[in-house]
């Protein structure tokens, strides 16, 4: 079998994996672009734009956060159809010069579009959503049948 050579962050020790499935070693091999390890950024259309998203849940709700730094808030669309929440954006250079020399462009650019499907207990009415600091924040609280509560032992009835 062959040794396929994955590189590290830079500072860290080359690591070897050896692909002992002949689908694996495909898959490794279709997915290498020796170019893009001689000139990272040449000749390549910008990436597109996928942020990463953050999901939790809390006590009385459900938290999502998204990096989205360089994104104006009418560049953002949050929708809801049915229990599906929707989170779509752009982000696109600033202006278009040609005279000016790039000699590396690794900023994402383009449209995103990312659904996330909600659980019943989400309070749909009541969604909130911020954008601060290039941080998209949307909270969906949970709906009052669906909080936790407390009984106290001894508050049934004797059988």
């Amino acid at each position: 079998m062959a040794d396929i050579v994955k590189r590290e962050a830079q500072g860290q020790p080359e690591r070897r994996t050896i692909a002992r499935d002949p689908f694996q070693l495909m898959n490794q091999l279709m997915g290498w672009d020796p170019f893009q390890e001689l000139a990272p950024g040449w000749g390549v259309a910008a990436r597109p734009w996928m942020p990463q998203f953050e999901v939790r849940e809390t006590k009385d709700s459900y938290v999502f956060k998204a990096d989205v730094p360089g994104a104006r808030s009418e560049d953002i669309e949050i929708s809801l159809v049915g229990n599906r929440l929707q989170v779509s954006g752009k982000r696109q250079e600033e202006e278009d010069t040609r005279d000016d020399t790039y000699f590396v462009c690794e900023r994402d650019l383009g449209s995103f579009t990312r659904a996330f499907t909600l659980p019943d207990t989400a309070d749909l009415e009541h969604i909130s959503s911020d954008l601060r600091d290039g941080v998209l924040t949307v909270v969906i609280p949970k709906k009052a049948e669906a909080q936790p509560r407390k009984i106290a032992i001894g508050s049934g009835e004797k059988h």
